[in-house]
Order: structure tokens, then C-alpha cells, then sequence
């Protein structure tokens, strides 16, 4: 127990370079894609500093208006959120609105670029 202890602590302590160069040796070696693993790693080293400030790691996708194609707009709505028709019409009639709110910044980035390509003004907070 305590030898994973000890991996444990050698985890934690990793810097950034050195994640990355696991990172690449799980890749390479073993065919593990460790992403997530990485990012959790190295933000715990990050935090450890104090004086760096949090990354933001939630997000609200706001629609902040429809656009020239509101009715692709509403129907890319409707099939986003799982809202009915008329919830969904009335999110866009609405705008400016939250079209989801507290999700991962990645899922947030590809739900503006959705919304973009639909036609909508699409802000992240």
C-alpha cells in the first residue's frame, strides 16, 4: 500500500513537461490514450503553485440571437437540448438564452460551433 502511496505523491508532483513525456510513452508503448489523465494530473501541478489563476472549467452556452435561419436555428435546438418543438422555439424566440449551462469546456466549444453553423450568435460564459 504504501509503494502506491509513493507512486501516488511521484504523480502529483509531475511537472507539465513531464506529463507530457508520459503521456507520449503510454501512447507509444502501451496504446493508452492517457488525455484525461494528463489534463487531471497537470492541473492538480498547476494548483499546487497558488499563485496561478483557476481555469474555468464549466461553461453556459448562451444563445444570444437566432440569426437569418431561425427555423434550423430552433430545430438544432430542439435536437441539442432534447426540449419539444414549441420549448425549443420559444429558447430561440427568446434569446438571449442559455442553451445549456455548467458543461465541460470542449462540449461547449462544439455546441457554439454547432449553433454557428446554423446560422445563430452563440457567447460562452
Amino acid at each position: 500500500m504504501a509503494d502506491l502511496k509513493d507512486f501516488a505523491e511521484q504523480l502529483v508532483n509531475l511537472t507539465v513537461k513531464e506529463v507530457n513525456e508520459l503521456a507520449d510513452i503510454l501512447k507509444e508503448e502501451y496504446g493508452i490514450e492517457p488525455a484525461a489523465a494528463a489534463v487531471a494530473v497537470a492541473g492538480g501541478a498547476a494548483a499546487g503553485g497558488g499563485e496561478e489563476a483557476e481555469e474555468q472549467t464549466e461553461f453556459d452556452v448562451i444563445l444570444t440571437a437566432p440569426g437569418g435561419s431561425k427555423l434550423a436555428v430552433v430545430k438544432l435546438v430542439k435536437e441539442l437540448t432534447g426540449l419539444g418543438l414549441k420549448d425549443a422555439k420559444e429558447l430561440v424566440d427568446n434569446a438571449p438564452k442559455p442553451v445549456k449551462e455548467g458543461v465541460a469546456k470542449d462540449e461547449a466549444e462544439a455546441l457554439k460551433k454547432q449553433l454557428e453553423e446554423a446560422g445563430a450568435e452563440v457567447e460562452l460564459k
